[in-house]
């Protein structure tokens, strides 16, 4: 007799679906990587970021390159919207963004975690964590008072996530999150540098959108969709 609810892979897929609905699940197993971070049970934050990337990243929005020499910058606040679309643009450039000279790295990655959603079986502070410098790093980096700035060009909600709304409207209603894909450059400039670096950059971001509720992020995604 064939046994229906005994393989792996589809208990999986159910214990997903219940948590974060039809078109939440598409995007992320899809990605490969943020289903695991939504839907674990009794993670705990972790106190320790990952390594950094390449290139460090976070902080507070800004729309232009900024020099040394121009007024420190204060810690990034989440906006009050609804549109995740215009949280997830707000939010990568938060990440993509720091300054140095204004504060330390301990008080930049509390002020990043404070735009996390409070439900905690969504949030995903060690994704956010990774984005941040490390200490040792940032050390380096404030000895020659780095700044970076974003500049972001455009968001949009990933295809795969439209397709799945497309096929079924009334799934993301369980979980209210969203994929959004955000793309910009970011700008580093330092002590003693006439025109500094900029790289283009892009992530795409999961955020949560309950209705009546402003947006809150729920975590970065270990790889950029489409």
């Amino acid at each position: 007799m064939a046994q229906h609810s005994t393989h792996p892979s589809g208990a999986s897929r159910v214990r997903r679906r219940a948590l974060l609905g039809t078109i939440a699940l598409a995007v992320l197993v899809a990605l490969a990587g943020l289903a695991a971070y939504l839907t674990r049970e009794g993670r705990s934050p972790s106190d320790t970021p990952a390594p950094p990337p390449s290139s460090p990243t976070a902080s507070p929005p800004s729309a232009a390159p900024s020099g040394p020499h121009t007024q420190p910058r204060a810690l990034p606040v989440p906006p009050k919207t609804h549109d995740p679309i215009t949280y997830g643009k707000a939010a990568a450039a938060a990440l993509w963004s720091y300054d140095t000279r204004a504060y330390s790295q301990p008080e930049l990655r509390k002020a990043l975690r404070g735009w996390l959603t409070t439900e905690s079986k969504y949030a995903d502070p060690a994704s956010v964590d990774q984005m941040v410098p490390s200490a040792v790093l940032w050390r380096e980096m404030a000895a020659n008072k780095q700044v970076a700035t974003a500049k972001i060009n455009e968001g949009h909600f990933p295809h795969t996530f439209t397709q799945a709304l497309q096929d079924d409207p009334g799934a993301i209603t369980q979980a209210y999150v969203y994929a959004v894909t955000v793309s910009g450059k970011q700008s580093i400039r330092w002590k003693g540098s006439a025109a500094g670096g900029a790289e283009s950059r892009s992530t795409t971001l999961a955020v949560r959108c309950r209705p009546n509720h402003s947006c809150a992020l729920v975590g970065v995604m270990p790889s950029v969709a489409p």
